[in-house]
């Protein structure tokens, strides 16, 4: 994202990026955001796209979003999705595919009653309505909500919401951890080789940005019947 100063420039990216975090936070007064927040908000709605299942409008939403990117991976892999189709991703990761992008997949040693509870209560307590049919353990859905908390966290910033800032950015510190983490690494690592360039990049992205999740016991080989959530990472709410 340009990092160049000037109220056009403000504006322009203001307008795009209310546009990308949905009707709740479009409606609200100008935002007067400085680049960095609205740049991190960008490139986590960026890679979310990538993630996600191309659809109708969705080559359009990542020409428009990748001009606020300056993040080179990103870039590339949206220079790549020329090719892309619904079809080819859904044979890859869509149901029943060869890789899964659902993080319950990545935990089988825990209740995923628990973690899709978890992950709902997260999203209802901050608004957050995805945009896809997708389930909510999607890792395009639990990427998109990482860019929203980013957004959430500047609006409040900028209307001088201290504690509301700080209530996204530690909620946003806690979903990576007790949700993408889990996923982050193994998707990227079985899209290496078996993934499209744009599929593959952006989960190498995310994989880097994610924290690294915590190994089960050794000699753990069944799910628990009433697991307790991993230390830090109860319900937001």
């Amino acid at each position: 994202m340009s990092r160049a100063g000037g109220s056009g420039t403000t504006g322009s990216r203001a307008t795009r990026s209310r546009a990308a975090a949905g009707p709740e936070l479009s409606a609200a007064a100008d935002w007067h955001l400085g680049a960095p927040e609205l740049s991190a908000a960008a490139e986590w709605r960026l890679t979310a796209l990538l993630l996600a299942r191309p659809r109708s409008g969705w080559s359009e939403e990542i020409e428009a979003l990748v001009r606020e990117v300056q993040e080179p991976a990103l870039r590339a892999a949206a220079a790549a999705t020329h090719a892309a189709s619904e079809g080819a991703y859904l044979r890859l990761v869509g149901p029943g595919g060869a890789v899964s992008p659902r993080e319950v997949t990545y935990r089988p040693f825990e209740d995923p009653g628990w973690v899709l509870a978890d992950l709902k209560s997260y999203y209802e307590a901050f608004a957050f309505r995805p945009r896809a049919e997708d389930p909510i353990d999607h890792v395009a859905v639990e990427t998109d909500f990482v860019g929203y908390l980013l957004l959430k966290e500047a609006f409040a910033r900028a209307r001088g919401n201290t504690d509301g800032a700080l209530v996204a950015s530690e909620a946003r510190t806690r979903f990576l951890a007790c949700h993408l983490a889990a996923i982050a690494e193994p998707f990227a690592e079985r899209l290496a080789t078996a993934g499209p360039t744009h599929l593959a990049t952006a989960a190498r992205v995310l994989a880097e940005r994610a924290p690294r999740p915590p190994r089960p016991p050794a000699g753990l080989v069944a799910r628990p019947e009433s697991p307790e959530p991993p230390e830090g990472c109860g319900s937001c709410t």
